[in-house]
């Protein structure tokens, strides 16, 4: 392969892996990739992985580096059982580190920017980077439990990370403010949204396992801790329509969820690939953000509530912090009842704003003021703004050689 292709590449190490549902990591890869070469790095995984997610065994089993088109490449580090606890991180940065270096090498190019948005492995200076990112995208400490993760290393690592980075960029307002408070300079940009995905969901076709009477309201998204099921349970008993689209951890509340999808008047459809999700919104008539108020939510931004308005739904949501940016950003249109966005004060409240919404007329000019409000937080958007960022601070650095990758390491396993 020609080196050249490669030159000011951007390896981007996510916390999702690449062919999983496209999350935030995927959008921005793929945008990046628009504007120069893309290294996507999927978290490092053990080779035991797939036993516990199937849906891994293909990564595991494929090529570490593969080049999935012109100037965009992927990479999945393996290493060994159990790469994020306490005694075995330091090995998995190590082995990560490697393979950062070595697949680089393989391509052959410059790196101008490592963007990492891995709290655990510090990845600074293997590729040899022109520049290191920390990408924050959530309150990580706060998800510890969550996440499965140790708290206290989460934090002890990410503050080392973060402050070795050349610049960090936040994906939340809460994080930067944190990362403020511990003397950085976070560049705030929030997730963003696909809006070509949902240009045309009111065209898209009916699904076939949904027989709920309209107005319909919906989640679409992952449903475990982070979820309210009160607010849920208040629309349900309201008797209002009620689908919900995505996967479920098994260990969420398995008792109350069973009941709340017994109800009549709810359909639990599980997990769609992305391509399908227009189907399900062409029926949702308000979009549904039921997040409870936990540390990791308030430090986290909601990429659904973007995801509806792209379709031309409108939204009721939990009061947390990037919502309130998100109606900051709104001004005239988000004011009073009628705006796009509707943050609702507890379960009650949040099933009377569900019917009011669903309930209210899909006027066109209400549609476009949706989407165009959408398409301002385009994941296109966001990553010429972190496309910028980078560019600015390499620009600040010039008293700086470029770096290049040890052309002589250039095996991958």
């Amino acid at each position: 392969m020609s080196s050249r292709q490669w030159d000011d590449l951007i390896v981007l190490c996510a916390t999702t892996q690449y062919d999983g549902m496209p999350m935030g990591d995927w959008h921005l890869a793929r945008e990046l990739g628009r504007l120069g070469p893309v290294l996507f790095v999927d978290p490092p995984m053990s080779r035991l992985t797939p036993l516990r997610r199937p849906e891994a065994a293909s990564a595991v089993a494929r090529p570490r580096l593969t080049v999935l088109g012109p100037g965009f490449a992927r990479l999945t580090p393996v290493v060994q059982p159990g790469p994020s606890r306490p005694g075995l991180v330091y090995l998995s940065t190590e082995l990560t580190r490697r393979y950062l270096r070595r697949a680089t090498g393989v391509l052959g190019g410059q790196v101008r920017a490592v963007i990492s948005g891995w709290p655990l492995y510090p990845v600074k200076g293997a590729c040899r980077e022109r520049i290191s990112v920390y990408w924050a995208k959530d309150d990580f400490v706060g998800g510890a439990a969550l996440l499965g993760e140790s708290a206290r290393l989460l934090d002890v690592r990410e503050r080392r990370v973060a402050a070795a980075a050349d610049l960090v960029v936040a994906a939340n307002p809460l994080v930067a403010q944190t990362w403020r408070r511990r003397g950085l300079d976070p560049v705030l940009i929030p997730f963003g949204t696909d809006t070509a995905a949902y240009e045309r969901v009111d065209e898209a076709p009916t699904p076939s396992d949904l027989d709920l009477p309209g107005p319909v309201a919906g989640v679409v998204g992952r449903l475990n801790n982070r979820t309210d099921l009160a607010l849920l349970e208040a629309i349900a008993a309201d008797g209002q329509s009620l689908v919900l689209v995505g996967p479920r951890d098994p260990g969420f509340e398995p008792e109350r969820f069973t009941a709340l999808t017994a109800r009549p008047n709810v359909r639990w459809v599980g997990p769609k690939p992305f391509e399908a999700l227009p189907s399900y919104l062409k029926v949702i008539d308000v979009g549904l953000v039921p997040y409870r108020d936990s540390a990791f939510n308030r430090g986290s931004f909601p990429l659904k509530t973007l995801e509806y308005l792209a379709a031309g739904r409108p939204v009721v949501a939990t009061d947390l912090p990037a919502t309130r940016w998100l109606l900051g950003d709104l001004g005239v249109l988000g004011a009073g009842s009628a705006g796009p966005i509707c943050v609702a004060d507890g379960p009650a409240d949040f099933a009377v704003q569900a019917r009011r919404l669903a309930a209210a007329p899909r006027t066109a000019e209400a549609v476009a003021n949706r989407r165009e409000f959408a398409s301002r937080h385009s994941w296109a958007n966001r990553a010429r703004a972190v496309h910028t960022s980078i560019i600015s601070r390499c620009s600040g650095l010039t008293g700086l050689d470029c770096h290049f990758v040890n052309a002589s390491d250039r095996s991958i396993g």
